[in-house]
């Protein structure tokens, strides 16, 4: 397939949690992430869609999640990502390994993976985040947050964890269709990298034996990856298409135009829009704070917020 399909790097990961409280608290004190955007799942508006990312929700920063009250926990297994990974100054891993035990926090030693030190951690729900020594990432990161000095904060997304049990076909998908690159290799893993020149560009595929993975509470519901825009995304769509992918029609997200569709081992797949951001209906200043909504739920806000919990900002999230 001679294909232009290229996509320039991790728009975000979005995961599953229960609670929508312990899910703020976690992810804005704990790890010192900024929530950007305080909205609702567009297909389900009874329930929010909360982002966090850097100050202003760069792409590449971002995680966010659907919080169901009441979801069961999921499981990890095949067929799922398994671990997201962000990127933090190499010298700050200590910090960070202290802090997640002052915390008391579900985190792993630091562990050597080829050329990386990582630090792994679960969140309230169970989901695998990973803090990955990372030299040279230019990013800035948020430091208006948790105390969390500017200096150790975290940069952005670095990889994904794929969890496949079938390697050939996933990468088949990846290398072929999607333009990536094989980059280092381990033992029990398979990186693949896309072209961007920022960071966050790193998809690893881990073989496994393992049942197929159950996703609900603690597990990722979807990752994407950035197109520059949406003629670009039209385009890349029509070439999957031709391929035989099954894709989705191009959805309005508010702040990125988005395509879905499967990689062979079921993993949904993403790729959205790097603008027009999170700015386009708030101040950067004032980002997360309120509940936006899209025009076309806008009629119906006074039902859609007496569905959904009341939410309380840490004191020391927003400046």
């Amino acid at each position: 397939m001679a294909a232009s399909v290229a996509p320039h790097g991790l728009h975000h990961v979005t995961a599953i949690a229960e609670d929508p409280q312990r899910n703020v608290d976690f992810y804005t004190t704990v790890l010192g992430l900024r929530l950007v955007k305080r909205t609702v799942n567009f297909d389900a508006p009874d329930t929010y869609h909360l982002y966090y990312g850097d100050e202003s929700g760069r792409p590449s920063t971002l995680l966010t999640f659907f919080p169901w009250p009441g979801v069961e926990p999921g499981k990890q297994g095949t067929g799922l990502t398994t671990a997201t990974a962000f990127s933090i100054p190499p010298e700050a891993l200590g910090w960070w390994q202290k802090r997640m035990k002052d915390l008391r926090v579900d985190a792993d030693d630091p562990v050597a993976r080829a050329d990386e030190e990582v630090l792994r951690l679960r969140d309230p729900d169970g989901l695998v985040i990973e803090l990955v020594a990372s030299d040279g990432d230019s990013r800035s990161g948020w430091d208006g947050a948790a105390a969390v000095p500017a200096d150790n904060a975290i940069r952005g997304l670095y990889s994904v964890t794929m969890t496949e049990q079938q390697l050939d076909p996933t990468a088949e998908m990846l290398g072929g269709m999607l333009g990536m690159r094989y980059g280092h290799n381990t033992t029990d893993r398979t990186r693949f990298v896309m072209s961007g020149e920022e960071d966050g560009t790193a998809v690893d595929v881990l073989p496994s034996k393992d049942s197929r993975g159950l996703q609900a509470a603690g597990t990722v519901h979807h990752i994407a990856f950035r197109a520059p825009d949406r003629e670009t995304q039209a385009k890349w769509r029509l070439e999957l298409i031709e391929a035989g992918v099954r894709v989705t029609e191009i959805l309005d997200r508010q702040y990125f135009t988005s395509i879905y569709f499967r990689e062979p081992g079921g993993v949904l797949l993403e790729i959205a829009t790097d603008q027009p951001g999170f700015t386009v209906d708030e101040p950067l200043l004032e980002l997360g704070q309120h509940l936006k909504l899209p025009p076309w739920l806008e009629p119906n806000r006074e039902q859609i917020q007496a569905s959904l919990p009341a939410l309380r900002m840490p004191s020391d999230t927003q400046e």
